[in-house]
């Protein structure tokens, strides 16, 4: 019932009421409301024919669904750029009227001129708009005004890939495999190897530039734009190469406009023909990268410096176009002379120094500074800082001159040494510790070593060296000065006077003192003679055997030694109770020997022979003990031969001793 409803209401549209009757009377198997419907036509114009091909088109039409596409959006114009008129405008929207049953409405800021951001539509302004979509049921058509502007660049762009023309496009952006192209407000793709016939290491002087394209392809319905540079480039070049490399000799003067900077040089088209700008031929002085000198498509006069025939390689020089600097240094800047320069680079090893375009100086690390022998050039000097040196060396050939920072200041050891002298009280800072010593700062450069044996009488080097620490301020003696090794000796413990040098002024080798037992120890005993402590060995505590144990002497006992070794310059003091003794015996055997006796009895001879024999044996015993002692000093090597030739005057002395008994012993028979 619905579709028979729907066909009479299309049938009264289109005027053919008559004809959907007689179409109803031909169907085979008429229903009850149809004998009316036929009855009523009938009685209105029986005369009334209606054309068999008018009643077949009416019946192949489907007036349901014709009835339905009227509330939906499907409509020719929908997806097309149609013509609409400004209705209205207010602050945020703009109306149309584009001749269907809805007006369109479109937001004010697709009307903005992209240039002047200013908005140019007016109410009674014609404009085109592209159609999105109609919605009857909501009395609202939704209108672009940029994608009509697209669809005339569309329009325009598929006429100039037909005709092979040119078009203006930014890169400005990069993608997967190539990059995103700006083509007069389409988007568009540019593959990675169509942006130039060579591989391009450094895309950004191609960013955001306009550039010439051609379009490769063009698919309208899938928004699919490609373009190519390479393929444009490539053509018009094509026809000037043959000619360019006919004419191609190394020192030619040629053309060229800069197409790529990358960090080693640029590229330059010779047109037709591309040419290598190396960083080190763009400048007679140093640059950091080509493009402080170049911009791309900049136009320049080069030199032709290497030409290659088989790989049709082309290397080209811009500095080779000036006088070379270095022909005429050694007369600009002579040995000796202080010149001003600026400093260009700072290297581990040494600073740069610009003397003038083209002319660059090394300061060495070494040249840096009077005391700072290990600083970083970096803590002395700046890039960009003016600074004056002077000229070492020069060589030529190399394009090497050899400059120093620190023979432009006054070298502070000259001014230490000619302020103060050896003897001289200084204070100062421990600036750092080590394990022979301390670095005490004299002046903001220059430091002084105290040596581990200068700090204390008393204490041992690492003993004393630990009652300091880095920042304690100490005072000392100079001890010694050294400009050309630049160095200076300081001495703590000297401010208390050198007790061992008066010690040795006051007292002579072989003289017998009396010094005080501080403590005993297992190899011999610790005495205090005159506030220097002195060590005994236990060999030298007695003659006999028994005199030797180090326990028998208790700590304030005072005792008497002989002294048998003093030297100042060595710092050498040794005591001896053994030598002491031995110089009694010997002493008191001369003594005894030497009395008046009237009677030429054979107990003086006996006694004589026998204070002899006393006093070989005693020698005999010094001249070992002393032997031994020089034998722990010498290495051990030499020290079997001492030992040997003492055996020998003990074996020596042992038989002088055996007569000389045998006639004390017959003298006393006699008696």
């Amino acid at each position: 019932m619905k579709r028979l409803v729907s066909g009479m209401e299309m049938v009264y549209r289109h005027g053919v009421r008559e004809a959907k009757a007689d179409a109803f009377c031909t169907l085979e198997q008429p229903r009850p409301w149809k004998k009316r419907f036929i009855m009523s036509q009938e009685n209105q114009n029986q005369n009334y024919q209606v054309a068999p091909q008018v009643l077949e088109n009416a019946f192949d039409v489907d007036f349901a669904r014709r009835l339905e596409d009227t509330f939906t959006d499907a409509h020719p114009v929908v997806g097309s750029v149609v013509k609409g008129v400004v209705v209205a405008k207010d602050s945020e929207m703009v109306t149309l009227d584009i001749g269907l049953k809805t007006e369109g409405r479109i937001y004010l800021r697709e009307f903005e001129d992209h240039e002047t951001g200013e908005v140019n539509v007016n109410v009674g302004d014609v404009v085109d708009v592209f159609v999105d979509n109609l919605d009857d049921r909501h009395n609202n058509s939704r209108l672009s005004r940029e994608k009509a502007r697209r669809e005339e660049v569309l329009d325009s762009l598929e006429k100039v890939h037909a005709a092979g023309d040119m078009v203006k496009g930014v890169i400005f952006g990069r993608v997967k495999g190539g990059f995103m192209v700006d083509v007069q407000g389409v988007l568009g793709f540019l593959p990675g190897s169509q942006l130039d016939a060579k591989p391009i290491t450094d895309v950004n002087p191609f960013m955001y530039v306009p550039l010439e394209f051609q379009i490769v392809k063009l698919d309208r319905k899938r928004n699919n734009l490609i373009v190519s540079r390479r393929a444009l480039t490539d053509g018009m070049n094509a026809g000037n190469r043959e000619e360019l490399l006919q004419g191609m000799t190394e020192g030619k003067v040629v053309k060229g406009i800069v197409k790529n900077i990358t960090d080693y040089g640029a590229f330059l088209d010779l047109g037709g023909l591309d040419g290598l700008l190396h960083i080190t031929d763009i400048a007679w002085h140093r640059i950091g990268h080509p493009a402080e000198v170049l911009t791309v498509g900049q136009e320049i006069d080069v030199m032709v410096v290497r030409y290659d025939e088989k790989s049709q390689r082309v290397s080209l020089g811009l500095k080779q176009l000036k006088n070379d600097p270095w022909t005429s240094v050694e007369n600009d800047y002579p040995i000796g002379a202080k010149v001003t320069g600026k400093i260009t680079n700072v290297a581990d090893y040494g600073a740069f120094v610009a003397l003038a375009p083209g002319v660059e100086g090394l300061i060495h690390v070494s040249e840096m500074s009077w005391t700072r022998k290990n600083v970083h050039p970096g803590k002395v000097v700046q890039m960009g800082q003016d600074v004056e040196v002077m000229v070492l060396e020069i060589d030529r050939d190399k394009r090497r001159i050899s400059l120093g920072l620190k023979q432009c200041q006054d070298n502070p050891w000259d001014v230490f040494s000619a302020t103060y002298k050896v003897g001289d009280h200084v204070e100062g800072s421990v600036r750092s510790m080590t394990d022979f010593g301390m670095f005490v700062a004299l002046s903001e450069d220059i430091d002084g070593l105290v040596h581990v044996s200068d700090i204390s009488w008393d204490k041992n080097g690492e003993e004393a060296l630990q009652d300091f620490k880095k920042g304690d301020v100490v005072k000392a003696v100079i001890l010694a000065i050294d400009p050309s090794k630049e160095r200076v000796s300081l001495g703590m413990k000297q401010l208390e006077g050198d007790r061992l040098a008066d010690t040795a002024d006051a007292h002579k080798k072989g003289e017998v003192v009396k010094v005080k037992v501080l403590r005993a120890e297992t190899d011999g005993i610790v005495v205090d003679f005159e506030g220097n402590e002195i060590f005994i060995k236990a060999r030298d505590l007695g003659v006999e055997k028994a005199d030797q144990d180090p326990k028998r002497y208790k700590a304030d006992t005072e005792i008497e030694a002989k002294v048998t070794g003093l030297s100042k310059k060595d710092r050498k003091l040794n005591l001896s109770i053994r030598a002491m003794q031995q110089d009694e015996e010997r002493a008191a055997v001369a003594a005894y020997s030497n009395q008046d006796d009237d009677g030429d009895s054979a107990l003086a001879e006996a006694l004589k022979r026998a204070g002899m024999a006393t006093e070989a044996a005693a020698t005999a015993k010094a001249a070992k003990a002393k032997k031994a002692d020089d034998a722990e000093e010498k290495p051990a090597k030499k020290a079997a031969a001492p030992k040997a030739k003492a055996k020998k005057d003990e074996a020596e002395g042992d038989e002088a001793k055996k007569p000389a008994a045998k006639k004390a012993k017959a003298a006393k028979d006699a008696e």
